[in-house]
């Protein structure tokens, strides 16, 4: 059976007092589901493992179930290959200007109705930030903070839960933990 390495994403746990979910009881969560080398990153909902190939909406859905089932919380789940981290990683033009990775923010797209739905806000000026917008990703710098970017929120707006965001550290760091899985 062909393996695949996986990164799962949860949207809004781990946020304030809502959604608490303990990173061990995740790995556990995933691993008694079947997959393997489950190793999580932080402690807000991102997990790298491997397991057969299936499709990316299927291992959502498992993880999805178990987690209410199991955990009691209900949360979005974006899972995607190793691959498609590699090319969101690729395609961001926004590195040169970016100087403080914690702040420079990848909204992760559910799908080409996500894509089209954003890209309207492509032709702003968003200065001093900035936002571009890739195949599975739309790329935004928040040099003055994030919390009262207004990219950020007319992004937000329209997406609305059909995106998870991370920063650029995190998304590296879970890009270096999925190229140490085994293939």
């Amino acid at each position: 059976m062909t393996r695949k390495r996986y990164i799962v994403l949860l949207r809004g746990v781990n946020v304030g007092r809502a959604k608490r979910i303990a990173m061990a009881d995740l790995r556990k969560l995933i691993a008694d589901l079947g997959y393997e080398h489950v190793r999580s990153l932080l402690n807000s909902g991102n997990v790298v493992f491997t397991g057969p190939a299936k499709p990316h909406d299927t291992v959502a859905a498992e993880i999805e179930e178990a987690l209410v089932l199991k955990l009691g919380v209900a949360s979005r789940t974006v899972v995607l290959s190793c691959d498609d981290l590699d090319a969101i990683i690729a395609s961001n033009p926004l590195l040169d200007q970016a100087t403080d990775h914690s702040r420079l923010l990848t909204f992760i797209l559910a799908g080409p109705h996500s894509r089209e739905a954003v890209e309207t806000l492509c032709g702003q000026d968003w200065r001093p930030g900035a936002m571009a917008l890739g195949e599975r990703a739309a790329y935004v710098w928040c040099p003055e903070g994030i919390l009262d970017s207004p990219v950020v929120a007319a992004l937000g707006k329209k997406l609305g839960d059909a995106t998870t965001t991370r920063n650029w550290a995190t998304l590296s760091k879970l890009h270096t933990l999925c190229q140490e899985l085994p293939a």
